[in-house]
């Protein structure tokens, strides 16, 4: 029977934050601590057990059919976006340029982590991973106004480091220095048509 592994991964949490308003901006405001709910972080913009869907999956659903909040969260790895900037060639990539949620570090290739992998904390807060999150052009303009001549740069710099999409599976507390343990799917990876 399929379930979960617990690995021997532990990642920090490093950085935590909320986009108060997506309508307005995608950047976000730095947070000690949050709460972590079945639709989201509380006061985060992006919460919702539905969303519209986007053109990220408009080969399933025409554009705004509403779905299953798979969305809720954008959690980056510290050390993938320490590559990224130094790609784009800046000193640091400000999480909040990015609209991240959370950043983490101790998670090697973490953009890689299987989907349905969860992160859970020592509270029992946990997070479902669901995708890798693709370079979007939202923070382009937004890293440009802070680093000019950059953010053109960034699509290309993060493709591959851009983190995952993630929802929240047990509700609780989540605080910058909590620890998340790694549990992965206790499946081989899938190989496709083996006839």
């Amino acid at each position: 029977m399929a379930g979960l592994s617990k690995t021997d991964i532990v990642a920090e949490i490093t950085w935590l934050g909320l986009v108060p308003d997506r309508e307005q901006s995608i950047v976000s405001e730095p947070q000690q601590e949050v709460i972590a709910q079945f639709s989201g972080f509380r006061g985060e913009s992006h919460s919702g057990l539905t969303r519209p869907s986007c053109s990220l999956v408009s080969a399933q659903y025409p554009v705004g059919t509403e779905i299953k909040n798979t969305r809720q969260l954008s959690i980056l790895s510290a050390e993938e976006l320490d590559v990224v900037a130094a790609e784009m060639m800046i000193g640091k990539l400000d999480p909040t340029l990015i609209g991240a949620s959370m950043i983490i570090s101790g998670v090697p290739n973490f953009t890689h982590v299987p989907p349905s992998s969860r992160l859970i904390a020592e509270n029992g807060t946990s997070i479902t991973i669901d995708l890798e999150n693709g370079p979007c052009h939202l923070p382009v303009k937004v890293i440009e106004n802070v680093h000019p001549d950059a953010g053109g740069l960034f699509r290309t710099a993060a493709k591959a480091r851009r983190g995952v999409t993630a929802w929240v599976e047990r509700e609780g507390r989540l605080c910058v220095g909590d620890k998340l343990t790694l549990h992965i799917p206790d499946q081989p990876a899938w190989q496709g048509d083996t006839s």
